[in-house]
């Protein structure tokens, strides 16, 4: 039995390695994408402190439609190319952003996010989706989350 939540939730490398291997162990023989994105959706929130948002855009025909998520009620759909996850997945690269009221196109789903760290799910290459993780706090996501959020985008990229 797994316990999910981290050992020591101020360790950050710690929480993210925990988080990884958690989701790694719950996904690992579920072959449901909507399935595994809901439970990682749910470890992110329960893992990462902080959070007024943690979930899952899905590529759908070119573009970005909401998926499993943990907050309040979001955007539906996000064009490639506008806002924070649709740079992220029309350029393959993850966006971290202290200040979403800076960054230009910026989609306020919640009036509330002020920092917000989005990840592309890569597969051959491409966009399959995006985990997006949004902050009530300025600054709020650094250099270690982004790597500990891409380690677990590696993992998804076979089973969303």
């Amino acid at each position: 039995m797994y316990t999910f939540a981290p050992t020591e939730p101020d360790n950050k490398p710690l929480r993210y390695a925990e988080l990884a291997e958690a989701a790694s162990a719950i996904t690992t023989d579920e072959p449901d994408a909507t399935a595994n994105m809901a439970n990682v959706a749910s470890l992110i929130w329960h893992f990462v402190p902080g959070l007024n948002w943690a979930g899952f855009y899905r590529n759908v025909d070119g573009g970005l439609v909401l998926g499993p998520f943990m907050g309040l009620p979001a955007c539906i759909r996000i064009p490639f190319g506008k806002g924070v996850c649709g740079a992220a997945a029309e350029t393959g690269v993850s966006q971290l952003v202290p200040d979403v009221h800076a960054f230009p196109g910026h989609i306020a789903c919640d009036a509330n996010s002020r920092s917000e760290l989005v990840v592309p799910v890569l597969r051959d290459g491409k966009a399959v989706a995006v985990i997006d993780l949004d902050s009530p706090t300025t600054d709020f996501f650094d250099e270690e989350d982004r790597a500990g959020l891409e380690k677990l985008a590696a993992i998804l990229s076979t089973r969303i």
